[in-house]
């Protein structure tokens, strides 16, 4: 599923020994695949060939610049859910129109920027935000494309911040609420309401749910129709699961299987259908390099202390995410057969893997059966691609680290390691006051 393997004991990421990168780049570092991206994408295409979808990658899952090109080259449009992530489409040489931009909190400063770009749809949200969006198109006069974002109520049994598809979120409407809403806003001059979108959570490690949904979203439009109501599109989200361990997730083909023929003949009759792949294209296209700065034992407990931590991968503090976690360099004995939390090879020392933060809760990995490690082991932390370095943070006044980009047996820095002077670049030391030129007193009516 990945192009990282272990030759003669060293990791490597296509035909470049990861030691390279970190002497290279420094650590905490994210590596990526090209070799990977390219061949995950390729398979989701592939898949759903059947159903001409326009394949949207999630910016979000991982959103560095190079990626998004190369992404772009591929063929892909973008899903977008901010005006920055808008920004780094089209700064990659996405035509906006290839975009679909989702998101409950659009300001009005973005959805005139998307206007004026020429985005391809708009997944609306709420009906607040629909009578907002048709009064800036009707200001701008940009006629707009719309979807209503559909809470199917299906549960995707995934955990439970990243379950969106039920009808306790803030995401979309209850299906129950749909028809009322093309009633409503279904004539709209500008924001013309022509689509339905799903997205029911991530990961969906299960094919039933994305059944299950459809089959509800196709009733809604027949629905729909009945009313008097053209549905153009359909846009089924994302969520495809990876594998974080070895064997963990369906194949794009095995979603395709379930999902195709329940579309097929839509599309025959003129449904374009969106797909908004992220973890599954990135998620094991990437991993994440540290270095253990120190080890200790405290009462029973073995600690490997390196220098990134939840502020590199916010995962493991944030979800209770596992990501398997290995030595990049190990003698030929624990070369490991799989990725997987239940590892029983003999000389394995119970240790927990732990970040530099000020925080119990950083950590990368609890209770993990590791090598014994030393002070300057550098560690692989796999299928860290999706929602890393995008998740990353500066806590403790920590410096984003670098992304590298590795091809065959080149490398490339694709984002620069941030210095101690970037931290402060934003900052203003000695601010110029802002005063009024005589006291103000505040009316209730202000």
């Amino acid at each position: 599923m990945d192009h990282f393997e272990y030759r003669h004991g060293a990791l490597y990421c296509e035909d470049v020994d990861v030691h390279q990168v970190a002497a290279a780049a420094g650590t905490p570092v994210y590596l990526y695949s090209r070799a990977t991206l390219l061949e995950h994408y390729r398979r989701v295409e592939k898949a759903f060939a059947a159903l001409h979808p326009l394949t949207c990658y999630s910016i979000k899952s991982c959103s560095n610049l190079a990626i998004c090109r190369l992404l772009a080259e591929a063929g892909a449009g973008m899903d977008v859910v901010s005006g920055g992530e808008l920004h780094r489409a089209l700064a990659a040489g996405v035509a906006a129109e290839k975009c679909v931009y989702a998101g409950v909190g659009k300001s009005d400063g973005e959805i005139r920027a998307a206007l004026r770009a020429g985005i391809g749809w708009f997944n609306v949200e709420s009906e607040a935000e629909f009578e907002n969006l048709a009064d800036l198109a009707a200001q701008e006069r940009r006629l707009c494309r719309c979807a209503l974002r559909v809470n199917p109520d299906v549960d995707p049994r995934t955990h439970r911040y990243t379950t969106t598809g039920k009808k306790e979120t803030k995401f979309g409407v209850d299906l129950e609420r749909a028809e009322r809403f093309f009633e409503q806003y279904g004539r709209s001059e500008w924001a013309r309401l022509e689509g339905i979108h799903l997205h029911i959570g991530s990961p969906v490690y299960r094919v039933e749910p994305y059944v299950e949904s459809i089959t509800r979203a196709i009733a809604l439009i027949d629905a729909l129709a009945a009313r008097g109501f053209a549905i153009r599109m359909l846009d089924l989200g994302g969520g495809y699961g990876a594998d974080y361990e070895t064997g963990q997730s369906p194949s794009a083909q095995s979603y395709a299987d379930a999902i195709v023929p329940l579309l097929r003949s839509r599309v025959e009759r003129g449904l374009q259908i969106v797909l908004e792949p992220g973890r599954s294209i990135a998620c094991n296209a990437g991993v994440l390099l540290v270095r253990v700065l120190y080890t200790k034992v405290s009462g029973e407990r073995t600690f490997a202390i390196c220098d990134g931590g939840m502020n590199v991968l916010l995962r493991p503090s944030h979800y209770e995410a596992f990501h398997f976690i290995w030595p990049a360099r190990v003698e030929s004995d624990f070369v490991p057969p799989r990725r997987a939390k239940d590892l029983d090879m003999p000389g394995l020392i119970a240790t927990d893997v732990v970040g530099p933060l000020c925080e119990t809760g950083d950590f990368l990995g609890l209770d993990r059966r590791l090598p014994a490690l030393e002070r300057g082991d550098l560690l692989a932390v796999f299928a860290a691609g999706a929602y890393g370095m995008s998740m990353a943070s500066r806590y403790n006044s920590s410096p984003l680290p670098a992304e590298v980009l590795v091809d065959g047996t080149a490398l490339a820095v694709v984002r620069k390691r941030e210095s101690y002077e970037d931290l402060l670049s934003h900052e203003i030391a000695e601010p110029a006051w802002i005063r009024r030129s005589a006291p103000h007193c505040v009316s209730a009516g202000e």
